[in-house]
Parts: structure tokens; sequence; C-alpha cells
């Protein structure tokens, strides 16, 4: 089985490494940390690793690392003498790891799965326990974990129908790496039967509840000031925001073309939108353009910047890591990814922050979170873009209903708090703590 799997990869990977490849430079800093992706590190961290045994997480991309940042920072409470070791897939998940976390925390790029790649990073990392966040399941990591006795633990774990089909098509394959687990934090009951179903140990699943609850609640000292930003482009102080987050492809046409007629309603009504992809800017920017949108893009914008002289309705948000900021002055949310693609993104952020939301049909990645939130009058959700413009045009006309959904969405979140303890306690619970702990300097 391990062959036909290493067979069938290589393939895969050489096939589709132009195509990755090609994405990686489009999205920049591609030579930072390449070589760590087949398991080689400079001095700097190797010296760092010396004679030291590591909890290894892996978290892929920006929303898994606002995950994992929250584990770590309970865990180094509980724990302090750990040294940790931290792991993603994407350059702007490189750049929250960065952004968030200290710098006794190591941070590199997590190996293609070639097994070399992969005994290489092992032998450098000396891991004593491994931590994935979500679904982030591939096969010679986890087979040689395994093989060094290393316990593996599955956190934050959800299956969406998609995934689900998919991994029970394949159960002969994947079983065998699911009972491998040696704990499994699933984010509801439906995920962990899913997961029993597919192989896991039932002994080592347990109900942990959804962290990025946790995640959205983080007292994070600001590192923009949004007032600041809105007052020197020349958003007036009563204005309507419209934010618009993780936006894909075909979303932006739409929202341009319901702002541009709402604002002839509602002439306080300002746009803030923010791509899920940085890189697709210069894109979104032509949109805006060719939808005579008067717009500035974020990196544009700094300590000197004074607009007022200029009639700008939209602020094109090209950066990493400021969603949120946006979110918090928002009159209106629109979550992305839910309208024209397939899974959308996470609503919990401006739930957080007691603003109305509204999504798309389309939330297969957030399924019972959306439940959650439209279950309790805290959230409204569309089913086309005609719908959207009514929905926006409804809550940016009635204050006292945007209150009571803001209202409802904090309620939503507290009663969803403490999943991130209960994962530090599974965590410690299967450890000897003897051998985790390192010796102070």
């Amino acid at each position: 089985m391990r062959t036909f799997y290493n067979i069938v990869f290589s393939c895969f990977f050489w096939l589709s490494a132009p195509y990755y490849f090609l994405k990686m430079l489009r999205r920049g800093n591609w030579r930072e940390g390449f070589m760590q992706r087949f398991g080689r590190f400079d001095s700097r961290i190797k010296h760092a690793l010396t004679n030291r045994h590591s909890i290894w997480f892996h978290a892929v991309s920006v929303g898994e690392v606002n995950v994992c940042t929250q584990i770590i920072q309970v865990l180094e409470q509980k724990a302090p003498n750990l040294r940790i070791v931290v792991s993603t897939t994407t350059t702007t998940g490189m750049a929250e790891l960065k952004r968030k976390l200290p710098s006794h925390i190591i941070k590199i790029y997590y190996p293609v799965d070639f097994r070399r790649s992969v005994r290489k990073a092992m032998s450098v990392i000396h891991p004593e326990a491994v931590v994935l966040v979500e679904a982030e399941i591939w096969p010679n990591f986890i087979w040689h974990a395994h093989h060094r006795r290393i316990p593996i633990f599955l956190v934050n774990a959800r299956l969406s129908e998609k995934s689900y089909k998919r991994y029970k098509m394949f159960k002969w394959f994947f079983s065998d790496l699911f009972r491998l687990f040696t704990g499994v934090g699933a984010q509801n009951e439906k995920d962990a039967k899913r997961l029993i179903e597919l192989g896991c140990n039932p002994n080592a699943v347990r109900i942990i509840g959804n962290l990025k609850f946790d995640a959205a609640r983080l007292d994070e000292r600001k590192t923009i000031d949004v007032p600041t930003i809105f007052k020197q482009v020349g958003f007036p102080s009563e204005s309507l925001i419209l934010v618009a987050g993780s936006t894909h492809q075909g979303e932006e046409e739409i929202i341009a073309d319901i702002f541009k007629r709402l604002k002839l309603k509602h002439k306080n009504l300002f746009l803030v939108l923010v791509p899920r992809h940085q890189e697709r800017g210069k894109y979104v920017g032509k949109v805006l353009q060719n939808k005579n949108i008067k717009f500035i893009y974020r990196t544009e914008i700094t300590a000197g910047t004074k607009l007022q002289e200029r009639s700008i309705d939209c602020i094109l948000v090209n950066t990493t890591g400021e969603l949120k900021y946006f979110y918090e002055y928002a009159t209106v949310t629109f979550i992305g990814k839910s309208l024209t693609a397939t899974g959308g993104q996470n609503p919990i952020e401006p739930g957080a922050l007691g603003k109305c939301i509204v999504f798309g049909p389309n939330m297969q990645n957030f399924e019972q979170i959306a439940y959650a939130f439209l279950s309790n009058n805290a959230a409204i959700q569309v089913k086309d873009a005609a719908a959207l413009e009514k929905a926006i045009d409804d809550l940016l006309s009635n204050p006292e209903k945007r209150e009571l959904l803001g209202k409802n969405a904090i309620k939503v979140v507290e009663q969803n708090l403490g999943a991130v303890e209960r994962t530090v306690e599974m965590i410690l619970e299967h450890l000897n703590q003897s051998e985790i702990y390192v010796k102070q300097d």
C-alpha cells in the first residue's frame, strides 16, 4: 500500500509542480524556506533544536494558524518549558505565524510528503508529539511519526460532506491511517461519528468543540488603526460600512454592482473589499475600475496619506491578516466564498464582534457554525445575488435589526467557548510530561 501511494504521489507531484510553482511565484517570497519543504534546514534552526525534544504543530494556512496560536499560548502557560515547532504550508500562513508568535517558537514550512523529506525533517526536529490542526492528513508523515512511536493528535477535526465522501470512497486506504491517531478532538458529534467510522479508535476520539470560537475572542493588540485609515481616505464619521470579507472569483463583481446601486439610496455607504488571496488584488482592482468605483489599495495608505480631497468609495484590502480589524468597524458584513464559490469562509470573527452577518448558500466547510448562527437568529443566509442585495439594503435601513443580529451573534460565540482548554488537556493527558519538558537555558 505504501509503495502504491508513493508512486501515485510522486507522479501527481511532478505533474502538478509547474502549476504550484507558478502559484508560488504569483504569491511572492517563494524562495523563503523553499528547501525546508524538502526537509533541509539552515544552521540556525538545527542549532536551536540540537538535543531538544519538541512538540510539532502543523497549521496549513491562515485560518489554521489562528487556531494553532490559541493552543500554543495556553499550552505554554501550563507547560512553560516546552520546545514548540510550528509548520505551515503557505507564505500567508508563515506571515501570520511570524506576526502572532514570539521568536522563541520555531517556525518552518511543512515538508512535501516524500519519504526522504519527511524523514529528514523528523531527524532535525525530533518531535515528542505531533499536533495536526483540522484534517491535514499526509500518509508518509503519519507513517513515519508512528514508526518513531510519536503520539499523533488531530485537533479541531472536522469532515465536510465532500471530504467525508472522499475518505469513505478510499476507506480501504485511509482507515489504516486514521487508526494511528493517539487523540482526536472532534468539533461535534457528527464529526466524531464520521471519524470513528473511517477508522479512528473510539477511545481516542472526544468531542472538543470548535477552536475557532476561542480564536475569534482573542484579545490581541491591534496592529492597525482603522478609524484613522477611514479618516485619511475621507470616509465621514457617520458612514455606513459594508465589509465583504474573503471574497473569491465572481463575488467581487456582484458586490461591486450591489454597492453601486445601494450607494444611490444610502449616500453615506462605503465599501471595504477584502479578497481571500491578496495576490488577486490587481485583478479585483480592474473589476472596480470597470465598474467606475473609486478605490484605493490598502497598501497605498500610509501614515502620511491624506485623501479627503479625493472621492474614495472603496478600500481594497490587498494585505494579509487585517480583515478582522475592518470587521470591527463594519455596519454589515458579507462572508465570501459562499455565493459563487463552494465552501464558505469563517463567520465567527464578525460574530464575536457583534456584527450582523450575511452569507450565501454555500457554507459547506462551516456547516455547523453557519447552522449555529442561523438557528439563533444571528445571521442571514441568501440564495443568490438579488437576495443578497435585498438583505444588505434591509440591514442598512434597520439599525434595530442590525443590533439584534449582533447581540445574538455574540451569544452564539460565548456559548461555544472553551475548546482550547479542552484540547490542551487532551494533549497533556496523553503525554509523559517528563519526556516533553526541556531544560531551561
